[in-house]
């Protein structure tokens, strides 16, 4: 994922605008991002313990859910930080480097049934994702009422992934990084017997505590876990669904070299990113036996920047000239930018000229769509046009 203390330098990394088709690469017209004066942030709040992560039921304008690094999710409330937080399990989790309490997902019918997932660290440092129930108090999650989905057993300290989210077709994503250490040294992500370095897509609604969706790749044939949706990722830190285009758009972090940008129509099944045979574009541990890998949107080296957190297609209505474009960061350099996709490649990308608001770890979207900016060292920012007041 990025690298929480500072991230995890071989964990991500962004920009340089290539556009690639198949194997083979040919660089964008609009690789270098030009400097964009029409959008601003402006500050929500700060004092939050290390958040990660920011979202909020459909239609909910008045609350922002915030994850807390060390187990908390906290409630800010017509621009006020409630006392009390959503839900602590600070009991349970295991926060540092790239560890914690590390993303959360409403469900598509929570105002019917008040389920929210988790992912998060255990205490033995192994990946939990869990269903928690809101109680009466619609600011109050009960602690007790946890369902264990899923339990991943890591085997080292780093790349856990870290996203759960549900896609346009109700099902649950889960984002697994490779289990870390360096390299991938035990070729985890091409291992379709594991489900690290993979996303995995669950059908929550249909079974206890899950069924495996029908169209699954390995559903039926035994060729692979049949929890897997694709293979082949470093460390998917973020990833985001674009219902309207039907894409999926996956940050992955790098190694030592390259961060790369992927995207797909979100109903291809059984892809294969090219993780650890290829970082970005580049091969890294070539090995033959495997699919042909799907090559990423865009990729940028560590000289401009080490880890890439992905973040979502604008939606929202308050930046009008940013509908519709992908908005990006790197965690160590603190730049960020937003490309427009077509027909598979980058048509434009523009640099955002706006200061550091810090070490980026997440974007969020409000119950209406509106865009923010997570910083790891305690802030939430929204992004504005630039003619609104921010800076």
């Amino acid at each position: 994922m990025f690298a929480l203390q500072p991230l995890a330098r071989p964990t991500f990394v962004l920009i340089a605008a290539l556009a690639f088709s198949a194997l083979g690469c040919t660089r964008s017209p609009a690789a270098d991002p030009s400097r964009w004066d029409g959008v601003a942030l402006t500050r929500v709040i700060d004092g939050l313990d290390s958040p990660l992560f920011l979202t909020a039921p459909f239609a909910d304008t008045t609350r922002l859910f915030v994850v807390e690094q060390p187990g908390r999710i906290r409630i800010i409330k017509d621009g006020h930080l409630l006392p009390a937080p959503f839900l602590d399990i600070r009991d349970r989790v295991r926060s540092g480097g790239e560890r914690g309490l590390l993303s959360m997902a409403f469900h598509p019918r929570y105002p019917e049934n008040g389920f929210l997932y988790v992912d998060y660290t255990d205490r033995h440092g192994d990946t939990r994702i869990e269903r928690y129930h809101v109680t009466s108090d619609p600011d109050r999650a009960d602690p007790a009422s946890n369902v264990q989905i899923l339990r991943v057993s890591q085997p080292y300290a780093n790349h856990n992934g870290g996203l759960v989210a549900f896609g346009p077709d109700g099902m649950l994503y889960v984002g697994m990084g490779d289990g870390g250490s360096g390299g991938d040294p035990q070729d985890r992500a091409g291992n379709l017997d594991e489900l690290l370095g993979k996303l995995l897509r669950l059908d929550i609604d249909h079974g206890t505590p899950y069924t495996i969706p029908r169209d699954n790749p390995f559903a039926v044939s035994g060729a692979g876990r049949p929890e897997i949706w694709a293979s082949g990722l470093r460390n998917p830190w973020r990833f985001s669904f674009d219902p309207p285009a039907h894409q999926l758009w996956i940050g992955d972090v790098g190694q030592g070299a390259w961060e790369e940008v992927d995207l797909v129509d979100d109903r291809a099944a059984g892809l294969d990113f090219g993780w650890r045979r290829f970082e970005g574009t580049h091969p890294y541990k070539p090995k033959d036996g495997r699919t042909t890998p799907t090559m990423p949107l865009l990729e940028y080296g560590h000289d401009d920047g080490c880890s890439v957190t992905g973040g979502v297609v604008y939606r929202g209505r308050a930046v009008p000239a940013l509908v519709g474009q992908y908005v990006y960061a790197d965690y160590c350099s603190g730049w960020i930018r937003s490309v427009r996709a077509g027909d598979g490649r980058v048509a434009e990308t523009h640099l955002w000229n706006v200061p550091r608001p810090g070490s980026i770890a997440s974007f969020g979207v409000d119950g209406r769509g509106e865009l923010y900016v997570i910083a790891l060292e305690g802030a939430v920012w929204q992004v504005v046009a630039r003619n609104e007041g921010g800076r």
